[in-house]
């Protein structure tokens, strides 16, 4: 296992100047400020991190991109002994195979279908969907245009998705009305077509 050097804490972040930082080893801190927070390495860890997890950038955030530190540098940190890391391992796996399943694969080795994976989840839906009218925004009966007991909703045609799982869109906006009990926000994809969406002017 190579020797990294410890660095001095960063003063400055991506995110603002860090209220708090520990170093969880050499040349890896774990920083927190006003608006976030998460791992910033040093040029040396940097360097080291596995070519598949490696972002372009120093900073991995705290929501998703800290988990590529945590399995990149995993033997490391499992030396340290830390009586929670059993769990940090698990939720950083479980993290980067639903987010950063391509990386996380081509780490592992590991085949990452959509059922292990929200975002591959997210893809292979909109996928489905190219050419569809997705929709982008909805509105409740509060609204001047919609009626007691619908949604009024507007959309795009569907023309692909990204590798994180955010649809692209392009053309017209559409704007119609659907039932309010057809309608469910959590649903990854709404689409004009599933809902029975009443096209307006």
């Amino acid at each position: 296992m190579p020797a990294f050097t410890s660095t001095p804490a960063p003063v400055h972040t991506l995110w603002d100047t860090p209220d708090t930082a520990i170093q969880r080893l050499p040349g890896i801190w774990f920083v927190t400020t006003p608006s976030h927070g998460g791992f910033v390495l040093s040029d040396e860890r940097q360097a080291a991190m596995p070519d598949a997890l490696r972002l372009e950038h120093i900073y991995y955030e705290e929501d998703v991109n800290w988990s590529l530190v945590v399995v990149g540098f995993e033997t490391e940190f499992a030396v340290l002994k830390d009586p929670l890391f059993d769990i940090e391992r698990d939720l950083a796996h479980q993290t980067a195979r639903h987010w950063r399943p391509m990386q996380y694969g081509a780490f592992t080795g590991e085949v990452i279908s959509p059922s292990d994976s929200y975002v591959l989840k997210k893809v292979t839906l909109y996928e489905a969907a190219i050419g569809e009218i997705g929709v982008r925004s909805a509105s409740g009966d509060w609204a001047d245009w919609v009626p007691k007991g619908k949604v009024g909703v507007t959309g795009q045609r569907i023309t692909g998705c990204d590798h994180l799982g955010f649809a692209q869109y392009e053309g017209p906006d559409f704007k119609g009305l659907c039932d309010a009990a057809r309608y469910d926000s959590s649903r990854p994809l709404n689409t004009f077509a599933a809902l029975d969406v009443e096209l307006v002017p």
